[in-house]
């Protein structure tokens, strides 16, 4: 007799991930606990542990999901973007929206009590947002609107240096500072230190647009 293997239906699996990250994101890591998002889902702890070992493998797989789900939306901005500036201004927007929904203790709870994890985060920075800055920079060059005497690597290097800094609580205490006000002067001194005559005067005119 055959018997068909048992799969966890990934509809429950996905709603349980969705609620969880909306908790975490809301509360941060730490103050969420496995109880809190039981009751929140209306199901039972058991029926969570089905799909998930523990709270840090939920976390993980959180995680694993959204970085996956950022480099998409990312590598779309990147098919559709008609210049480099609007390009770097539409991932500004999408990275600035993301972090108004996060919790600023989020990044903090994850760079100490989920290290491992937040290494992964270290990972996609240093790796798919450098390449994504630089090919950025490459092409803002070849188009005129970034300057001809920057090199796209070193400065690649610093963008991602500069973002890591951003989360650092040493630097900037969640008490006095949003993630999201940080990234947004990240942004702008980014820009305003590549950009060429012909690049600020089209920033200008994207600005005026957007106020409008």
């Amino acid at each position: 007799m055959f018997i068909w293997p048992i799969f966890a239906p990934m509809t429950e699996k996905q709603t349980i991930l969705t609620s969880s990250e909306k908790l975490f994101m809301r509360y941060g890591l730490k103050s969420v606990s496995m109880d809190d998002i039981a009751r929140d889902l209306g199901m039972s702890k058991k029926t969570i542990y089905q799909f998930v070992q523990n709270k840090e493998v939920l976390i993980k797989e959180i995680v694993v999901a959204r970085i996956e789900r950022e480099m998409k939306i990312i590598e779309g901005i990147f098919e559709k973007g008609q210049s480099a500036l609007e390009e770097i201004l539409s991932i500004a927007r999408f990275i600035t929206k993301d972090l108004r929904d996060m919790s600023p203790k989020v990044l903090f709870d994850m760079q100490k009590y989920y290290r491992d994890i937040f290494q992964m985060i270290e990972s996609f920075h240093n790796e798919f947002i450098y390449k994504t800055i630089k090919d950025n920079l490459v092409r803002g060059i070849e188009e005129g609107l970034y300057r001809k005497d920057i090199n796209a690597e070193v400065i690649a290097r610093l963008y991602v240096g500069k973002t890591v800094m951003l989360v650092d609580e040493s630097a900037f205490s969640l008490r006095e500072y949003h993630p999201d006000e940080l990234f947004i002067q990240h942004i702008r001194y980014h820009i305003h230190g590549v950009a060429s005559p012909k690049g600020i005067k089209l920033l200008e005119k994207y600005t005026k647009a957007n106020e409008k």
